[in-house]
């Protein structure tokens, strides 16, 4: 399975990731969306969860969503501190115990395993003097928890190893 991950869009969605986003089967967004349009362009392409940022108010959006494909659990949440969570957000993670943590605003990438929980953003897209735009699609092969490859623009490619 192939899922496209990004984050605060800002009101701007680069083509570019309309085109990366070619093929995948599902969409994370990670908040800080902007016009709700920007859903429903990436929603043309494939299912689209998309949750609310902190410039998002009056977005139709939920705060959290709880996402499954295959044998793995999505938490996609905006502001998160992966070594500190809030009470509330710490709570939500000891009762879903999510896989990956798919989390947004820092507009900085980051990827890292904390407490056995995969906390990953894909940095930021949004502004048009990004080239190439930061949004990572990637892989989760027959919806296994071994061996996702995370995937990005050519110049930034990587393979992630998902140590589960």
């Amino acid at each position: 399975m192939k899922i496209g991950v990004l984050s605060d869009t800002h009101d701007y969605l680069d083509r570019r990731i309309l085109e990366l986003f070619q093929g995948v089967d599902h969409i994370l967004h990670a908040g800080d969306v902007g016009m709700q349009i920007i859903v429903f362009e990436l929603a043309q392409i494939a299912p689209t969860t998309a949750v609310l940022g902190n410039t998002d108010l009056g977005n139709p959006l939920k705060f959290t969503e709880i996402v499954k494909f295959g044998d793995l659990t999505f938490l996609v949440h905006h502001i998160v501190n992966p070594y500190a969570p809030d009470e509330k957000l710490a709570h939500r993670l000891a009762a879903v115990r999510p896989d990956i943590v798919v989390f947004g605003h820092t507009h900085k990438e980051f990827n890292q395993v904390i407490g056995g929980v995969r906390f990953s953003i894909p940095a930021t897209p949004a502004s048009q003097n990004t080239a190439p735009p930061a949004a990572s699609p990637f892989c989760i092969a027959k919806g296994k928890k071994s061996g996702p490859s995370f995937s990005g623009w050519p110049r930034t490619s990587r393979q992630i190893d998902f140590p589960f």
